[in-house]
């Protein structure tokens, strides 16, 4: 039974590291609460993330106060997981981990049991499982609006990683954008369908070979196959030019025996040639404020660990298809 925590005090929440894009934005949401005192790490001197209260170390984010942090964000490169998150299952400490959770299957299923063992909240950061795009299509699927579904093709596109060349470094990421952005679309998926039952997926580098890490492919599909016989293919590629007016974007066609339905979750913004200005939802305030509720409650809610889990096990698979040149079975666990 997790611990919930005192509802009237304000949460003591530590930013650790500065490395992912979404630092940044975590920070502005969490320091400008009054119910929430933050405190940013940011070990590796990036410098560019704005706080009340910003140190040089995880040892003095971890100090800040006498009794230790009540929850953790993870905003590390990802082969940096799993040794934060195991050190707040130690001391106590609620977690919302950027994904991909772990850079290995066998890491991310650690990391699951150590916050299940010590009674902590753990959760993997997809803001965009709460687009509102992604929830009426959710609906739409769960009230069989499509009818039965039978194919889905989903894009997660972007520019190639800039200012944080960790991204491109396989050692630190991982992988290249097979594992960057497959899983924001497997996250989707498994909210609807639970997990496929084999993966095939080829890869490449023929895009940005010149400024990406040696041995990370810049593009990518991932064919998902599922026991109902579904299938779902995952555009994975950084592929956006340089001048593209924004970073990338998520769309998804779910096509049933009923119908269809196009979502795009970036779709609220207005501009012009090389101008980009979004408007209404910030999934990113969504994701924090549920995560501090369940911090709160001491209850994870969607998307959890289990799910960051589960999203890990697709790209693992998807790297030994692309090894191999054969479909692979997802490991269930």
């Amino acid at each position: 039974m997790l611990t919930s925590t005192d509802t009237a005090a304000p949460l003591k929440v530590a930013l650790m590291s500065c490395a992912h894009t979404h630092a940044g934005s975590y920070a502005a949401l969490l320091d400008g609460r009054e119910d929430v005192q933050l405190v940013v790490a940011d070990p590796d001197g990036f410098g560019d993330v704005q706080a009340s209260r910003v140190v040089g170390s995880y040892d003095e984010a971890w100090q800040a106060w006498d009794s230790g942090p009540d929850a953790i964000v993870v905003t590390a490169a990802n082969a940096d997981h799993k040794d934060l998150v195991l050190e707040a299952a130690r001391r106590g400490a609620h977690v919302l981990c950027e994904k991909p959770l772990a850079t290995s299957v066998a890491d991310a299923e650690e990391m699951v049991a150590a916050c299940a063992g010590a009674g902590v909240v753990l959760m993997t950061a997809f803001p965009v499982h709460f687009a509102s795009a992604v929830i009426a299509l959710k609906q739409a699927v769960a009230e069989g609006t499509l009818g039965e579904v039978i194919g889905l093709t989903g894009t997660n596109n972007g520019k190639l990683p800039d200012g944080r060349d960790w991204f491109t470094d396989v050692e630190l990421a991982g992988g290249g954008a097979l594992v960057d952005h497959t899983v924001h679309i497997a996250e989707i998926l498994d909210s609807m369908f639970g997990p496929p039952e084999t993966v095939h997926a080829v890869a490449n580098r023929i895009l940005w070979a010149d400024r990406a890490g040696e041995g990370a492919e810049t593009g990518g599909l991932v064919t998902l196959t599922y026991a109902s016989g579904m299938v779902a293919a995952i555009d994975c590629s950084w592929s956006q030019p340089e001048n593209a007016s924004t970073w990338g974007g998520l769309r998804l066609q779910a096509v049933g025996t009923g119908g269809q339905l196009q979502i795009d979750a970036f779709a609220q913004h207005v501009g012009g040639p090389g101008q980009w200005h979004a408007y209404g939802e910030n999934t990113d305030a969504v994701l924090i404020d549920a995560f501090l509720d369940a911090v709160r409650a001491g209850e994870a809610v969607e998307p959890t660990g289990e799910v960051g889990l589960r999203t890990v096990r697709i790209v693992a698979a998807a790297q030994e298809s692309v090894r191999t040149g054969q479909p692979v079975r997802v490991g269930q666990g």
